[in-house]
């Protein structure tokens, strides 16, 4: 493991347009290609991430910077380069029990897009599994547990599993080790009766 940078304050979203706004694919994928992109990223560069063009990459940037979740960086050298970057590398979404129909939608909406983003992306390595190295195929690991908490002893297993991974977030990592590669962590806690 290679020197971590200190976590950086965490983002709480409870506003409903914001999390609309969030709540688009492409939309996702630029947040989190500008959260661990050290210095930003331009237009061009976040539409290979998204899958867009440039300029229905740029309108993103856009609709995600009139709601601060993006801003201009400073530039490359290049006056005519257009650098964005995330204002906060990490947000969380909370809007409360006691919230309104709509902000429990538009929750419900932001949810409902990441686990479709999630669920596309264990179906791309299952697709590309067997063509992958024999220690990256190993090391890949799908788990389904059921346990049985209090929801202290759940608050506690949240916490440690967050411990447990931020030295491992890209945007953490100063130096990654040869061979380190982008992996996706989904984690869900929630009662099921």
């Amino acid at each position: 493991m290679t020197e971590a940078r200190p976590e950086q304050h965490r983002v709480t979203i409870s506003d409903p347009q914001v999390m609309r706004a969030l709540a688009h694919p492409a939309r996702m994928a630029i947040m989190e290609h500008l959260s661990a992109a050290e210095g930003g990223a331009t237009a061009t560069e976040c539409a290979r991430i998204a899958g867009l063009s440039p300029s229905a990459t740029s309108y993103h940037l856009r609709e995600l910077a009139k709601f601060g979740l993006v801003r201009e960086a400073a530039g490359r050298g290049d006056a005519r380069e257009r650098v964005w970057e995330a204002v906060n590398p990490s947000y969380s979404v909370e809007v409360g029990r006691d919230a309104d129909p709509e902000t429990h939608a538009a929750e419900a909406a932001l949810v409902e897009a990441h686990l479709v983003r999630d669920a596309q992306r264990v179906r791309e390595w299952m697709r590309r599994a067997p063509d992958e190295s024999r220690e990256w195929y190993e090391a890949t690991w799908f788990s389904d547990s059921v346990l049985l908490l209090t929801a202290e002893e759940l608050a506690e297993l949240n916490e440690a599993v967050r411990a447990l991974t931020s030295p491992y977030r890209q945007r953490n990592r100063t130096d990654p080790p040869a061979g380190a590669r982008k992996v996706a962590v989904q984690y869900r806690a929630m009662p099921i009766d």
